[in-house]
């Protein structure tokens, strides 16, 4: 596109030599094109000089050059410019020469920035011719696209696109963009150089889903001076929602929770799982998204799922995939998190679930008790066991027993890791020194699992000492929680697990928890006001049966540096000392077990310990090697005294002894000397408690990675609180670790609500306290928490009554604890609310989705308030909590409305189905649940009686639903019939409640018709060609059997017809009448053999509403044996002979598909090549309908031989009342087929005989009953049937024809009574009125091939009107065959293509009653083929005479005729003439044969003329005599025959005497009749065709009436005839035809009275025809609307012939006149039914 700018106007009379545009127009045009060279009056020079690059106040000159390139010397005269600023210096007077050229210098002066236009004229004799002289400004144009269009984008994103900006000027061009949102176009403005082009983008950012179509405007314009032109540029742009969805595997749980979920199952603890979901995007834009997580569900250490991606795009249709990490680090926990993928733009959110079971390990042992029984001392006993693990997830193990020698039992290997699904065996040794019962109670460490217990027992003999032996039978079997243990057995100060917790009842273990809290202090210390009093230490209790023991302290340090707050002993010295209490109320024994090799040893190794009191031990440390590290379990176990007179009572109160452990550590390491560094490794090195108030503990993980071992010990943080710290313990607190070996350390606490948020942290020291390893924990108290979605509110839209509504909604545990919840109803509101699902559990974080249902009774407004009771899952016990749910919710009455009220469904084929949908809209403010029924009823039953019930045609493909509030519910029901019926239903609905129970009664919502039928065909239309062409409709209507095809085709089929869709294939051994009932003769007539082919056209329409399929089968499409279709059994001796009827008979089309309302033409030929009568049955199959059996019948008559073809044997005359006057004539047609004339004979006798029979009165009377019927055509007998009596005559007639046979003919008349009022009409119309087609080989239309001209007075004159269409694309010439009593006007002419002409008939009956069936022939000739004929035929003529005329000789054989043979020079003697052979006999006669046909292929073939096609038109009216006709048909008699009512018997002298002494014409005016009538006519045309009468007639209506007709002629008119426009306003103008008669009668002279000048009837209705006739032809022709009221127009007046050919009329009114004129206008437009019937 180019947009230009203009220069400054100039001023003053510059003005006026300048054409301007308006500032700021923009122009698409190109650029300039050179000024290319033209030739005028034989001078080649440029039609215009232009100027550009100029300045004001200098001189530019160019040169105009004239070139001659004529041949001929140019004299020219110049016309020099007109303007001062344009100026030529030569003269006025030039001359070109031929081949010369002539230059003009032109100069242009210009004054000042404007633009100049002028022009030069060159005048010569030839003509004249002017050169344009032009000077333009350089101006600013830029080049900008026309439309931008911007590619598809998301709202809230943006897209751009470039287009380039092109300065086409010569100056410097600024540029400003000015353009609204959501477009934006970059850079807004600049300044281009000339030719210059730049890149501009254009940004696009919608922010609704919209359709946008915004111009930009740029101004533009030179810079430095003011910017006023624009140019404009379409910005498109389409703006869609994107849309983002997200697919997981996990299809289950995504049910359950309503949306995506992604599922990683159990993991291992410590090990990691992937899986991936799929962000698709099914919008067509791209959609930019960002994953983040939902708050509130991140864990305090960070999260346990890991997704790789945070944010991207996805392009239109396609797809990314994601990858979640999921890496648990607590066992036994569930992590529940949510991914929230947001959408710029989107209309949703879509939330992702992420869910994962951290799994431990699963531990067990063979068996749980390793008994070795008695040995002796110093002797060592060994066993195995088994530890299995039953998971998936790999687990670290550790014994916590001394195996160096301080512990009697040892177990190999002590640590190590057991890998998934394995197993490893352990074996235990028991090395007694000491003859004792041994028992202790080991505990296993399992990281991320709970301890296990192995309880070891074994007994020592000696030779002196033989203790009871221990048995399993004296361990407790109580097993309870570690955690539980620890609380209890943990003794002060003290890291050993004791094993006699699994030995105590429960009362013990309760007193325990009770009274000896202090003990497990060191491990998780109790607060100051939970320790027991001195008091409680002495109560009772504590002497129990059961005995306590005690060690203070419980961990030794040997040369290690420790907190001054630190609870351990540690010394540098030796020798440390330890204190045992015996709590318990029995005498006990203490023995240590002592190590050979150790550098601990404790002395004493054995004490006795009185009840309740306290003995001191020293343990020393005595290293044999420096720089060495040592650690051990010193184990002491303490049992009863038995007395001497218990050793013998019963085993049962044996009891095991205890075991007290004390921890030590040390090193050997000298002064000075740098310790090892420790390389080892603590994971985790943070732990969290998050929960209630409850005791639990996390293990970790210490493992030494060195090479050299290294030793720990927990030391308190000297930066805390010791109160503070004190709460998290630490299980063990010291040991050693070898290299390579781990340790797994317990840490235990209880979450307070003062623990610090940034967490406790624990220092544990190693290798004598230089380098250390801190454990922060993180101890928080959570509080149970649900939230409840909506801020606690639900809201249910209205509902109906009885029927329940259902919603969802969300609940969510916000803490970190799992709990249970449960909802809790109140009795009465159970009826109105209910839950799913009603109780369940939450995992931390976790949020449910509930399914809430609202079932109102009653039409109000509904306020419930059910509760949600939740705990935590651990702990039942634990204090419920209680939130409460605000439910609101209405109840109200709905109802369901259909769109409409009646939905009438198309026809269906009986058999097949149809569906249609039934929008039901509920307008109510409830959704409604109902249910639909359909009541059936049959409107047309009783026309199609069926014995079988109908069954219900219409099924619905749902018995019901709900439909939300004003909502509409498509309701899709299949039409199904098995019937031929008008089906109606209604459709009727109840209103139900949740369990499907009616609420209401059936009420309807809408009716629905429909109707089943069968595929049928009709004919509506025939036509004849070939040698039965000139056979009139009507004849071939009958000969068809058309009447008797329509009423087999509109038949029901029977079951098995409708069952078949193609045609069934019929018995090979027996004729197939026994299979189709339905049987039809179809006649060809008889021709003569050698004869053109008898062709007959059917049309074939389909007036149902459903396709058609058809097909006519021949016995070979069948497979049926053909001796079994054919019945002339005796003619066909062979199967040649049998073969030759099929091809006699042919049909095209053989099938086709006729949708509704269309129709085919089908032609049906007859052969007429084997002399003879045949006959064919042909099967007319329409699929799923009629199958009728079509017998062909045609006749061949030889050469020479009469023959009369009867149509029927049986004829009926039209009744006939009884007591007439003159009965009318009838005719009954005979149809020589033959090639000779028939002589054929009426049998008189029998007529004679019928009158003898009637009293002697002609019953039946042949008026011409001898007579002669030419070849093909058509004799007709004239009959009149009077019968006396009202009854049903029947007379066989015998016909005689003269060699040949003799017919009788039955024929039947019915006489009629008197007092029948309704009297038998001859109007018959023999095919339906149906829209026709054109049948093979027709060229043009009749608008109607009937024409019934009624009941008729005799001696009158009717007229009809119609029209005569050329349908053809070619002129065709048309010719009507007329009679005496038809009259056609034209009667020929000639038709352009789509032209239509009007013709008028004019019909007039004779004077004696008949019953007329005519038959007018109108002959169609192409014009090019008649003027090809005539071409031929004049070019034949000229070569007949030629041949006629001239003839040519030949010289070829003269030389040799004229020689002489050299034998005969050479004879002597007389010549031998009379010696001469003789020739052939027969050679004179063969060379004439010769010379005969060489004549004949000399002489040329006269060509033939066209054969014309026939179109038929039938005329039918019955005549009656004039009173029969005023006592039958009064009404028509006075209205339209009239004159029959004044008419007196005159003579014609008297008539003509009175005309010619009044000096009028007569009424047989001749040639003076034709010429009133063309002045009369164009007189009126005249007026019509003058505008100022035209507008006269509007004011004529509201004037009074002021003109009289003068009276000019006094004699009276001897006929009453009526005045033009004054016969009802003048009455007394008339005369009375009476006194005509009397003057007549008397034989007086005639004196005629004074009378007005009247115009002759005969003259006044040719006018008044011509102008009905006129109004008429405008009326067709679109020209006048004769159903416009109160409208004056001036109609064109036109003859009845004038043409309006549609192909040669103007492009504006072809499609009017297309719609107006055609054929189907003709035949349905009102004005052909304008007749005129006359006296």
């Amino acid at each position: 596109m180019l947009a230009e700018s203009e220069g400054p106007k100039p001023t003053g009379s510059e003005a006026l030599w300048n054409n301007f545009r308006h500032p700021g127009t923009q122009l698409k045009c190109q650029r300039r094109a050179p000024v290319q060279r033209n030739c005028f009056l034989g001078l080649e020079t440029k039609p215009e000089l232009l100027w550009e690059d100029w300045d004001e106040g200098r001189e530019f000159t160019k040169s105009l050059t004239l070139k001659n390139i004529g041949l001929k010397l140019q004299k020219l005269q110049l016309r020099p410019p007109v303007t001062k600023f344009f100026s030529i210096s030569s003269s006025r007077n030039i001359t070109v020469s031929p081949g010369t050229t002539l230059s003009i210098p032109v100069t242009f002066r210009p004054t000042q920035k404007c633009k100049y236009e002028d022009s030069i004229e060159f005048q010569s004799k030839d003509g004249t011719f002017q050169v344009i002289l032009q000077a333009v400004i350089p101006y600013a144009a830029l080049g900008v696209p026309d439309t931008v269009l911007l590619p598809l984008c998301a709202v809230h994103q943006s897209a751009s696109a470039t287009f380039l900006l092109k300065n086409l000027s010569k100056l410097d061009t600024y540029f400003h963009w000015e353009c609204s949102e959501p477009f934006q176009v970059s850079p807004e403005e600049g300044v281009l150089k000339p030719s210059q082009e730049i890149q501009l983008m254009v940004l696009f950012q919608p922010q609704q889903a919209l359709l946008y179509n915004q111009h930009a405007y740029c101004s533009f314009g030179e810079e430095g001076q003011k910017v006023d032109c624009c140019a404009t540029v379409l910005l498109q742009g389409v703006a869609k929602y994107p849309c983002l969805q997200l697919r997981s595997p996990s299809s289950k749980a995504e049910k359950q929770h309503g949306g995506p979920v992604l599922n990683f199952g159990s993991v291992a603890v410590g090990q990691s799982l992937q899986k991936c979901f799929d962000i698709c995007n099914p919008s067509h834009v791209t959609a930019f998204f960002s994953l983040t997580r939902l708050s509130g569900g991140v864990p305090l250490l960070g999260t346990e799922f890991f997704c790789d991606v945070s944010s991207g795009k996805v392009a239109p249709g396609g797809s990314m995939s994601a990858k979640v990490t999921f890496v648990p680090t607590v066992a036994g926990s569930v992590s529940v998190e949510y991914f929230t993928v947001e959408c710029k733009g989107a209309l949703n959110k879509t939330v992702l679930k992420l869910i994962g079971n951290c799994a431990g390990p699963k531990v067990s042992f063979s068996s749980s008790v390793v008994d070795f029984g008695c040995i002796e001392v110093g002797a060592t006993a060994s066993q195995t066991i088994e530890m299995i693990n039953s998971s998936f997830v790999q687990a670290n193990y550790q014994w916590d027993l001394d195996c160096a020698g301080h512990s009697v039992f040892s177990i190999q290997p002590q640590c190590g890791t057991l890998n998934v699904k394995s197993r490893v065996t352990l074996t235990i040794f028991y090395r007694p020194t000491v003859p004792i019962a041994h028992h202790r109670s080991v505990p296993c460490f399992i990281l991320h699992g709970e301890p296990l217990f192995l309880d070891l027992i074994g007994t020592c003999h000696s030779d002196i000492q033989k203790p009871a032996v221990l048995t399993p039978e004296h361990l407790g079997d109580s097993k309870e929680d570690w955690l539980d243990v620890i609380n209890v057995l943990l003794p002060n100060n003290s890291t050993q697990l004791e094993p006699q917790a699994f030995c105590l009842s429960a009362d013990e273990k309760s007193s325990r928890q009770t009274d000896n809290v202090s003990i497990v202090r060191s491990v998780t210390p109790k607060e100051d006001n939970d320790q027991p009093s001195s008091a409680e230490e002495d109560s009772p209790g504590l002497s129990s049966p059961a005995t306590r023991v005690t060690v203070v302290p419980s961990e030794l340090l040997f040369h290690h540096t420790r907190s001054s707050c630190s609870s351990m002993s540690t010394s540098s010295a030796t020798s440390q000392g330890v204190a045992i209490t015996n709590h318990s109320a029995v005498k006990l024994t203490l023995v240590w077990t002592n190590a050979t090799d150790s550098p601990f040893s404790v002395s004493p190794s054995t004490s006795d310990l009185s009840p309740l009191k306290s003995t001191s031990f020293r343990v020393a440390y005595n290293p044999k090697e420096l720089n060495v590290l040592h650690a051990a379990q010193l184990e002491c176990l303490a049992f009863k005294v038995v007395q001497q007179s218990q050793s013998c009572e019963n085993e049962e109160q044996i009891c095991p002894p205890w075991c007290v452990i004390v921890r030590v550590i040390g090193h050997s390491f000298e002064d000075g000397k740098e310790h090892m560094y420790p390389h080892c490794s603590l994971e985790p090195n943070n732990v969290v408690f998050t929960g209630l108030s409850v005791r639990s503990s996390q293990t970790l993980l210490l493992h030494n990675n060195g090479e050299h071992p290294l030793t720990f010990f927990r030391n308190l943080n000297d930066s805390l609180d010791p109160t503070l710290e004190a709460t998290v313990s630490v299980v063990p607190r010291c040991g050693l670790l070898l290299p390579g070996h781990h340790q797994i350390l317990t840490v235990i606490t209880t979450p307070k609500e003062d623990h610090p948020k940034e967490g406790i942290k624990l220092r544990l020291q190693l290798n004598s306290g230089i380098h250390t390893k801190e454990i922060t924990v993180f101890s928080i108290l959570e509080k149970v928490s649900v939230s409840l979605a909506g801020g606690g509110s639900l809201y249910f839209q209205d509902t109906a009554v009885g029927s329940p509504t259902q919603q969802t909604h969300l609940i969510r545990n916000v803490c970190c604890i799992p709990l249970s919840f449960q909802w809790n109803i109140r009795e009465s509101d159970q009826e109105l609310i209910s839950v799913q699902p009603k109780a369940g559990e939450l995992q931390a974080n976790e949020s449910a989705q509930q399914q809430w249902s609202f079932n109102p009774r009653e039409e109000k407004t509904y306020v419930l308030q059910p509760t949600l009771t939740f705990w935590p899952i651990q702990d039942p016990n634990y204090e419920k909590s209680i939130l409460t749910l605000k439910i609101v919710g209405k109840g109200a009455r709905g109802f369901i409305q259909a769109v409409k009220d009646v939905l009438d469904m198309e026809d269906t084929l009986v058999g097949r189905s149809q569906s249609i949908h039934v929008p039901l809209m509920n307008n109510s403010t409830c959704s409604i649940s109902f249910v639909v029924s359909v009541k059936q009823t049959l409107q047309d039953e009783q026309l199609h009686q069926d014995p079988i019930p109908a069954t219900i045609a219409l099924q619905l493909d749902c018995e019901g639903g709900t439909v939300a509030s004003h909502s509409a519910f498509m309701l899709r029901a299949t039409f199904r019939p098995d019937r031929q019926a008008q089906y109606g239903w209604t459709i009727n609905y109840q209103t139900q409640n949740f369990s499907g129970m009616p609420l209401s009664p059936p009420q309807p919502v809408c009716e629905v018709r429909g109707k089943g039928v069968f595929p049928t065909l009709q004919v509506t239309d025939v036509s004849s060609g070939g040698v039965v062409a000139w056979l009139r409709k009507t004849y071939v209507w009958k000969l068809l059997s058309v009447d008797s095809l329509n009423g087999q085709l509109v038949c029901m089929p029977s079951p098995v017809e409708h069952s078949y869709r193609s045609p069934r294939r019929h018995s090979m051994r027996t004729y197939p009448t026994i299979l189709i009932k339905a049987m039809l003769d179809l006649n060809f007539s008889a021709a003569p053999v050698k004869s053109k082919p008898s062709t007959f056209g059917l049309v074939l329409y389909n007036p149902g509403s459903i396709p058609v399929e058809w097909t006519f089968l021949f016995p070979d499409d069948q497979q049926v044996d053909f001796k079994h279709w054919s019945h002339g059994e005796e003619l066909y001796h062979n199967e040649l002979e049998q073969m030759q009827v099929v091809e006699l008979f042919s049909i095209s089309p053989l099938s086709g598909t006729l949708l509704s309302g269309q129709q085919k033409s089908v032609q049906l030929s007859y052969s007429h090549t084997v002399a003879g009568t045949h006959q064919l049955p042909i099967i007319l199959k329409i699929f799923h309908g009629r199958e009728i059996l079509l017998h062909f019948q045609g006749v061949t008559v030889e050469q020479e031989r009469p023959h009369l073809y009867f149509l029927s044997r049986h004829h009926v005359f039209t009744p006939i009342k009884i007591g007439g006057l003159t009965p009318p004539i009838q005719t009954y047609e005979l149809y020589n087929g033959g090639d000779v004339p028939v002589h054929y004979e009426v049998d008189a006798g029998v007529l004679s005989q019928l009158q003898e029979n009637h009293f002697n009165q002609p019953l039946l009377c042949c008026l011409n009953p001898v007579g002669v019927a030419l070849p093909g055509k058509m004799a007709k007998l004239e009959f009149i049937f009077s019968p006396l009596e009202a009854k049903m005559h029947s007379m066989d007639v015998p016909i005689h024809v003269r060699h040949g046979e003799t017919t009788v003919v039955r024929f039947d008349g019915c006489g009629l009574g008197t007092q029948i009022d309704v009297f038998p009409s001859s109007d018959t119309k023999p095919v339906p009125c149906v829209r026709r087609i054109p049948l093979p080989g027709q060229n043009a239309f009749l608008s109607e091939d009937n024409i019934s001209l009624g009941d008729i007075p005799v001696c009158s004159q009717s007229s009809r009107v119609f029209f005569l269409t050329n349908v053809s694309l070619k002129e065709i010439l048309y010719k009507w065959c007329l009679t005496q009593v038809i009259r056609i006007h034209p009667k020929q002419g000639l038709l352009h293509p789509g032209e239509s002409i009007f013709c008028v008939l004019t019909f007039t009956a004779t004077d004696y009653p008949t019953i007329y069936h005519l038959d007018i022939i109108c002959q169609l000739t192409q014009q090019a083929a008649l003027t090809q004929y005539s071409e031929a035929l004049q070019h034949w003529e000229q070569k007949r005479d030629q041949q006629q005329n001239e003839f040519t000789i030949t010289e070829r054989d003269l030389a040799e005729s004229q020689k002489v043979p050299a034998a005969a020079t050479q004879m002597k003697g007389p010549p031998l003439g009379k010696y001469k052979t003789l020739p052939p006999i027969c050679s004179r006669l063969a060379r004439a044969e010769q010379r005969a046909q060489c004549e004949a292929v000399k002489v040329w073939k006269r060509p033939t003329p066209p054969e014309p096609t026939l179109l038929h038109l039938e005329v039918t009216a019955r005549s009656y005599h004039s009173q029969e006709y005023l006592r039958y048909f009064p009404d028509p008699f006075n209205n339209r025959f009239r004159c029959f009512h004044s008419i007196k018997p005159l003579r014609p002298q008297i008539w003509s005497d009175a005309l010619l002494q009044e000096g009028r014409p007569s009424q047989t005016l001749g040639p003076e009749r034709h010429f009133l009538q063309h002045v009369i006519s164009s007189l009126i045309r005249s007026i019509l065709d003058d505008d100022a009468f035209t507008r006269s007639l509007l004011t004529l209506a509201s004037k009074p009436l002021f003109y009289k007709p003068k009276v000019i002629f006094s004699t009276p008119s001897p006929i009453p005839q009526p005045l033009i426009g004054l016969e009802e306003t003048n009455p007394e103008l008339h005369v009375r035809a009476d006194s005509l008669g009397t003057a007549a009668g008397s034989g007086a002279k005639l004196k005629m009275p004074p009378r007005a000048e009247r115009i002759p009837l005969a003259v006044f209705n040719d006018i008044l025809l011509n102008t009905l006739q006129n109004v008429m032809v405008e009326a067709v022709r679109g020209d006048l609307d004769l159903t416009e009221h109160h409208r004056v127009s001036s109609p064109n007046v036109s003859v009845r012939s004038r043409r309006y050919p549609i192909a040669k009329v103007k492009k504006d009114d072809k499609e009017t006149i297309q719609n107006k004129a055609t054929q189907a206008d003709l035949e349905a437009s009102p004005s052909t039914e304008y007749h005129t019937d006359t006296c």
